[in-house]
């Protein structure tokens, strides 16, 4: 299984992204997809996580209200939509397979397969 980030670039403040993940290979159903990034210099951090069982959405305090989370069973692919963007956004963001049970606490230790990072770069 491969999970491979794309659309992410450079984009002035309050601007917007939508950034898509794309899986080849069988995920069982009962895994939740989420969101990561990891900013120069920080460790890696949860953004936000969606499970497959219900749809729950979950979100970190920096993004909620700005980001959106969402995935397309059909396409097999996982979007997130990043909105009113800021500087502190700035960030390699990646896509992960994540334990149904840790989603919500959108915690590195729950990942069970990392896709390929894209960039964001918020500037002026």
């Amino acid at each position: 299984v491969q999970l491979q980030a794309s659309g992410g670039g450079l984009v002035q403040p309050g601007g917007s992204l939508r950034l898509s993940c794309a899986h080849s290979g069988f995920i069982l159903d009962d895994y939740a997809r989420g969101w990561f990034r990891q900013a120069p210099g920080k460790e890696r951090e949860g953004v936000s996580c969606i499970s497959s069982s219900d749809g729950s959405t979950y979100y970190s305090n920096s993004v909620k209200g700005r980001f959106t989370i969402s995935r397309d069973n059909a396409k097999d692919t996982l979007y997130l939509q990043m909105n009113n963007l800021k500087p502190e956004d700035t960030a390699v963001y990646y896509c992960a397979v994540v334990q149904a049970g840790l989603c919500s606490t959108l915690d590195t230790y729950g990942v069970e397969l990392w896709g390929k990072g894209t960039q964001v770069t918020v500037s002026s």
